[in-house]
Parts: structure tokens; sequence; C-alpha cells
């Protein structure tokens, strides 16, 4: 048996609606496929402290993130009966409005697709040693929390 090869998740900058819109209709011609589900994570403009939030700059330790990724991949694939699973997260600075994460699954049926997507999600913000840090509107910064 082969071992999977490490698949780099990581974008720079925003992740573009082309690239989602190309990625979905790349599977069009998968007639197997019945269900889709879709996560797309959004930059928001949220106030702190009478200040607004205009992007997030995103850093990762990219070699360890990769790996436990790797990982999640693999539990994932075992838990649920999937036929694809692409999971792409933002790098960089990222406006308030534009997408930093785009999960993507799909299964014969829905409901795997909904569930491996949503488990998706929870297991990279709470696994995945990535770091946003706000860039506020005046050019101030903080470090974001991870919610």
């Amino acid at each position: 048996m082969t071992e999977k090869k490490i698949k780099n998740i990581f974008v720079q900058g925003a992740i573009s609606t082309v690239f989602i819109a190309d990625s979905i209709t790349k599977h069009s011609s998968k007639t197997e496929i019945g269900g889709h589900s879709i996560f797309l994570g959004q930059v928001r403009a949220d106030e702190i402290d009478e200040k607004q939030v205009a992007a997030i700059d995103y850093t990762a330790y990219e070699e360890l993130a990769l790996a436990q990724m790797h990982q999640i991949r693999e539990d994932v694939f075992s838990k649920y009966p999937l036929s694809c699973m692409h999971v792409h997260h933002s790098l960089g600075v990222v406006n308030a409005g534009e997408i930093c994460l785009f999960v993507f699954t799909s299964s014969k049926h829905r409901k795997p697709a909904m569930d491996a997507c949503d488990e998706l999600v929870e297991r990279i913000k709470a696994e995945l040693p990535i770091w946003g840090k706000e860039i506020f509107a005046d050019a101030s910064h903080q470090w974001k929390e991870n919610k």
C-alpha cells in the first residue's frame, strides 16, 4: 500500500471566487457523486474596542499544520464514505469580505458530505497551528482568538 502524499492546503492571500467556482465545476463529470458540502470562511469586519477589523494576516507553522491536516484527512476519509475532500486555507493578508477558508467534501449521498465538512472545519479551527493577526482600519493590530 502506498502512503498518501501530504497535500499543501495553503494559498497566498484570499481564496478567489473563480478558484471556488472552478473547483465545483471540475466535479460535474463525477456522476457517482450525489452530494457536495461546502464551507466558506469569510473575514468579518468585527468591531473590537471601537475599532473595525479591516483584514486578517494569517501565519502558520506550515510543516506541522500540513502534517496535522494529513492526519485529519486520513481520519475523516476513514470515518465517512467520501468521494472527494478539498481544503484550502489562506496565508498572508485577507481583507474583510474575502474568503480565507474553503472546505469542499463530496459523497454519493448528502449526509456524509455534510457531516464530514462540519467535522473538518471544527478540527481545522481547533487543531491546526494557524494564527490570525487582526489588522484594524487605523493600522493597529492584535492577535485573533480562534472561535
